[in-house]
């Protein structure tokens, strides 16, 4: 009998092993995704998915890459696809206005997808302590946004959401004593308070009036804030609910206008 030797493997050609498929350029992972830069960039953000440094940069050392894992983990999204929806939405919409039909248009604003980022924190964050832990800069950001005047960048809902859940937070701090520490300095009031056993730390900026510079990109920040929104509103209704209170907390408009801060809410059980 003839023992067949084993047949030699043939040599991969370059490109199609090691770092040439283990990385994408950000130009390759926008065609693989099939989305434009501005929502890849928000995807990346909401997702936690940065940049990486391969040690041999196989399509030139200007690019900007990332793992082929990321990306292929990015495919697999439910926000991707309402990307996509939202803009072929927005493409009906501008086909509409181009044929001044007014009635088409009102009628697709009305009906526009939209995306929810529940699953997104919980992701990140199995358990509520895990979620208490990582709020600081929530929080900051909320603080933040609620002192900014309403423009071009900033919608008034916006601004508005973040003055609540910032408000909603600051009641539940009174309401349990949780507020350890306070401190001046020149940015603003710093505090720290004990939240399930985890300190919180926040700063809130003093009122002055704000000038937005032009060179900040809004957009980057606006989509932190996003997450940062449900984030928040995730801690609040559990603090609430577990204090027996109803969440949301009513409103008092008068008490609102006249800037009273946290009796402004009413708290019902």
């Amino acid at each position: 009998l003839h023992v067949l030797a084993p047949m030699a493997r043939a040599p991969k050609k370059k490109g199609q092993a090691g770092h040439a498929v283990q990385f994408l350029t950000r130009q390759q992972s926008i065609k693989k995704l099939q989305v434009s830069l501005a929502d890849f960039r928000r995807l990346c953000i909401l997702k936690g998915v940065y940049p990486r440094d391969p040690s041999k940069k196989v399509k030139g050392k200007d690019k900007t890459y990332y793992a082929l894992k990321d990306i292929q983990f990015l495919l697999h999204e439910p926000v991707l696809e309402k990307f996509r929806e939202i803009r072929a939405h927005n493409k009906k919409i501008t086909r509409a206005k181009g044929r001044q039909d007014p009635f088409r248009v009102k009628l697709l604003e009305k009906t526009k997808p939209f995306y929810m980022l529940d699953h997104l924190v919980k992701e990140r964050y199995p358990t509520f302590v895990d979620a208490v832990r990582d709020m600081d800069d929530a929080l900051c950001m909320a603080t933040i946004f609620s002192n900014l005047p309403s423009t071009g960048h900033i919608e008034v809902k916006r601004t508005d959401n973040c003055q609540r859940l910032v408000l909603e937070f600051q009641t539940l701090v009174a309401l349990t004593h949780s507020l350890r520490k306070i401190f001046l300095s020149i940015k603003g009031c710093y505090f720290q308070a004990e939240i399930m056993g985890q300190p919180v730390t926040w700063l809130v900026p003093y009122e002055f009036s704000q000038d937005l510079p032009e060179e900040v990109d809004y957009r980057v920040m606006l989509t932190f804030l996003e997450l940062y929104e449900t984030q928040l509103r995730f801690i609040n209704y559990r603090l609430f609910t577990q204090k027996g209170l109803t969440y949301p907390p009513k409103l008092n408009k008068a008490l609102e206008d006249a800037n009273a801060g946290i009796s402004s809410l009413l708290l019902e059980k």
